[in-house]
């Protein structure tokens, strides 16, 4: 049966406290990481509280233990919560995170895990409005996930490198990063970054004047968005929604989408 609130959860949140307090550090971080996709249902609802509270729990217990530092679950915690903090807005805590896993994973030389902290950096700095600094990142993730055939990784470094470009006004530039990501991510099936894609390219589409367009993305990024589940793309989509048809004058779609949005992030 398919899960609908973190109640139905209970059981695993359950199941990841008691081996915290078994000293089955490994086996409770999979409870919530492997397998029934834990982490992926808490990020698709934005339940980012839990998330930092799972991840905060594992990171203080492990933290002292050598051993388990060398395991790759730990950076992957700390990236976790990175996410989860930019996620509620607390940046400094997010890039406080994504740097401590950033200098672990360039210490056991895990490639792929540097590239998706140099990626996460990028788009703190960019929440920020720090975007120079976000390129910077976002290009040095963009070139790892190249070299080692990262093809999601390198979707996912384009859409970021796309948006700290369109924040800075170049347009075209942005334009071509989302429609790279795009490829990629149709190409591998990859829906939820299909929908960013495709919300992102909505996005430039506003900023160039160009309604019609920007309509026709945001309503392919809604219902890819709504059909996995994905809360807070369906309500970014249905503002971003909202945003083209006020600027057509079409004012009573635009507060129906908004007011939808509104109703989402509550």
């Amino acid at each position: 049966e398919e899960w609908e609130t973190v109640e139905d959860l209970q059981a695993y949140l359950e199941a990841f406290y008691h081996h915290c307090q078994l000293g089955e550090y490994e086996t409770a971080f999979d409870v919530i990481w492997e397998g029934d996709d834990v982490d992926d249902f808490l990020t698709l609802r934005g339940n980012y509280q839990i998330q930092v509270e799972l991840y905060q729990e594992y990171q203080e217990l492990v933290e002292g233990l050598a051993t388990d530092q060398e395991d790759w679950r730990y950076p992957a915690a700390l990236i976790s919560l990175g996410n989860a903090y930019n996620s509620l807005g607390r940046y400094q805590e997010a890039i406080a995170f994504h740097e401590q896993s950033l200098a672990i994973e360039r210490d056991i030389g895990n490639r792929g895990g540097e590239a998706s902290s140099l990626n996460n950096l990028g788009s703190a700095y960019d929440s920020l409005g720090r975007y120079q600094e976000a390129i910077k990142f976002h290009k040095q993730s963009l070139g790892i996930t190249r070299d080692i055939g990262d093809r999601q990784g390198e979707a996912s470094s384009l859409n970021n490198l796309g948006n700290a470009s369109l924040s800075l006004g170049r347009y075209e530039e942005a334009i071509t990063c989302y429609e790279q990501s795009l490829a990629i991510y149709r190409d591998i099936g990859d829906r939820g970054g299909e929908a960013s894609s495709l919300n992102n390219l909505g996005s430039v589409s506003l900023s160039l004047g160009r309604y019609k367009d920007a309509i026709k993305f945001h309503k392919q990024s809604l219902a890819i968005s709504r059909d996995i589940g994905n809360r807070g793309g369906e309500a970014s989509s249905l503002g971003n929604l909202g945003n083209a048809y006020k600027f057509l004058g079409r004012y009573e779609e635009a507060i129906t989408c908004h007011e939808k949005s509104l109703e989402i992030q509550r």
